[in-house]
């Protein structure tokens, strides 16, 4: 198939995908708002913004979202500019919300970033910060795939057509020799998009024989019986790639830089204490966690699924980089032009006046 024609199908089918998420739920789940609570006795407004508009996914990947919320680092950053956080279960629909202004700044991975931006000729969003890397395994059955090569023939899931997982997947296939249509999902090994919250019911049912998906889902299916047999840290150099970015308006960007400026402030501070205090961080993260959808993480599936995520205030650029590269070796993509995905200027002013060093955008940031 035409690396255009890929395309057109590619990205009609992730446009038409926000769609029933949008019908069931509007842009999101609105999470609680723990941090308006803490809004500092006379705190005052910043760029004289009554509040900002936050988007993150309620998987362990977006911790540095969960978890700023959760203990209030945003709020105490953002003065009495009130923190509005919503909730979503794909990249398309967090883009579709940023695209309409129903959210702000949001933490998405990778390759919705990557499509948005595009789709956009570059009009309507940034890179503006890296937040997490890592916490993507290939998970299976292990009485029907014993090795790497017993995964040829058999189907396996991943969270949605031309998403983060979705398109390392199809790369791993090809690297090894195996033919699959992106689009159907059909060839040598069967690809089956399924949504991270019923993948672990179609491992039990064995409707699936694995899945190639992030934390907590990873974790959830080794709990299931499932045996991890890859993990995804293990393809990259250094065993660190992009797995979760923030992300803004350019609008937003131009008319609130001060608030933009305390966002990616409030997110270092909330990296430095993850890091530094792990096991409260997991537990914080499980907190909010279990506040937007009324159950908390099992130990079994919590400490692992931490200990294989790491946070980092560098978006990793180079990376994301190479994963538009197996996007458009997949066919899922055009060979895109990222010059200007970045603007990583805000986030060093930060970092500097942390005394911490500055992050690269590896050539891809705005002039």
């Amino acid at each position: 198939m035409p690396a255009s024609s890929a395309l057109r199908r590619s990205l009609a089918v992730i446009a038409a995908l926000p769609l029933l998420t949008l019908a069931a739920c509007g842009y999101g789940s609105k999470a609680e708002d723990d941090g308006a609570a803490k809004v500092a006795a006379g705190a005052k407004k910043i760029d004289g913004l009554d509040s900002v508009k936050i988007g993150y996914f309620g998987n362990l990947t977006h911790g540095t979202a969960l978890v700023g919320v959760r203990k209030g680092f945003f709020q105490k950053e953002l003065g009495a500019t009130k923190v509005e956080s919503a909730v979503f279960n794909a990249g398309p629909s967090e883009i579709e919300a940023l695209n309409s202004g129903s959210i702000d700044i949001g933490w998405i991975g990778p390759s919705p970033a990557i499509n948005g931006y595009t789709k956009s000729g570059g009009r309507n969003l940034r890179i503006i910060g890296g937040s997490a890397s890592g916490g993507v395994k290939l998970v299976v059955n292990p009485d029907k795939i014993k090795s790497l090569k017993d995964v040829k023939g058999k189907r396996i899931a991943t969270p949605q057509l031309g998403n983060t997982q979705d398109v390392a997947f199809l790369n791993w296939a090809a690297e090894q020799g195996w033919k699959v249509d992106p689009q159907s999902g059909k060839g040598d090994v069967t690809v089956v998009r399924s949504d991270n919250k019923v993948t672990p019911d179609a491992f039990k049912a064995g409707s699936i024989d694995g899945a190639w998906v992030p934390e907590p889902t990873a974790s959830k299916l080794v709990a299931e019986g499932g045996k991890e047999l890859l993990d995804e840290a293990t393809l990259w150099p250094d065993g660190k790639f992009v797995i979760t970015n923030i992300i803004v308006r350019q609008e937003f960007l131009k008319k609130h830089p001060k608030v933009v400026e305390a966002v990616l402030k409030a997110s270092v501070t909330t990296n430095k204490w993850i890091n530094a205090n792990p096991d409260a961080a997991k537990e914080a993260a499980n907190e909010l966690l279990e506040k937007e959808t009324g159950k908390a993480l099992p130990a079994e599936v919590l400490d692992p699924a931490w200990k294989s995520i790491r946070f980092t205030d560098d978006p990793l650029a180079s990376t994301l980089n190479t994963e538009a590269e197996h996007a458009v070796k997949a066919g899922l993509l055009q060979k895109p032009n990222l010059k200007g995905i970045y603007d990583l200027a805000p986030l060093n002013e930060v970092l500097k006046a942390e005394g911490e060093p500055t992050v690269d955008d590896a050539g891809l940031g705005v002039k």
